[in-house]
């Protein structure tokens, strides 16, 4: 379906480095990057669809995935009337969805997925320190307990990791997370470039290259 989002899955464990590659892919154009993360944290949860999702945050219980994703349709949505994100031209970096195979299973009319890059860190202690400097550097004490974030990484496994069989295999890129940044977007890139290429020269769903001003 043309009128898709066309889609690259940032996947991966909590501390791999989602979030730091994709605000380095936001800066390159063509690519538009998209957090749940900050989609939820920049909620307004007095009102509307935030009032919904406050109703069960206050409980303890987890946000239903069908209101989970009717916020990311409307945020989505918002972005490209804003004429943030332009989808026929974007590649639309998706950063903590899907969540589960449910999610993946309800995204299907919504995003065309052109790869997904599989961030991978097979040392569990070094992902524990790194989500403990994270939470100790975001001023967020309870998280940075060694017990909280290994059930986080539990979740993860449990909930999470089944999403990559939703998706054909040709399509799953594995990169190695553990290095510098730079490194690690080296090797992203080696993926997303001819992923891009592809979405530019394709005639329903590609575009004109930007101009970057130079």
């Amino acid at each position: 379906m043309a009128n898709r989002y066309q889609a690259v899955l940032l996947f991966g464990a909590p501390g791999v480095g989602k979030g730091t590659q994709g605000k380095i892919l936001a800066q390159i154009p063509g690519f538009y990057h998209f957090s749940t993360g900050d989609m939820f944290r920049n909620l307004d949860l007095s009102a509307g669809i935030g009032k919904e999702i406050m109703a069960y945050m206050s409980k303890g219980e987890l946000v239903p995935d069908q209101l989970t994703i009717k916020l990311w349709r409307e945020n989505t949505h918002a972005r490209s009337v804003l004429g943030f994100y332009k989808p026929h031209h974007d590649i639309l970096i998706l950063d903590g969805m899907p969540r589960n195979v449910k999610q993946a299973e309800m995204l299907e009319d919504d995003i065309n997925v052109l790869a997904v890059v599989h961030l991978v860190c097979r040392d569990k202690d070094e992902m524990v320190r790194r989500l403990q400097r994270r939470a100790l550097k975001e001023n967020r004490q309870d998280d940075a307990q060694a017990d909280v974030i290994r059930r986080r990484l539990h979740v993860y496994e449990q909930e999470t990791a089944p999403v990559l069989a939703h998706y054909p295999s040709d399509l799953i890129y594995e990169v190695d997370a553990l290095g510098s940044p730079a490194y690690v977007l080296q090797h992203i890139l080696e993926v997303l470039v001819p992923v891009q290429d592809a979405h530019f020269n394709n005639p329903i769903t590609g575009g004109e290259p930007v101009s970057t001003g130079t």
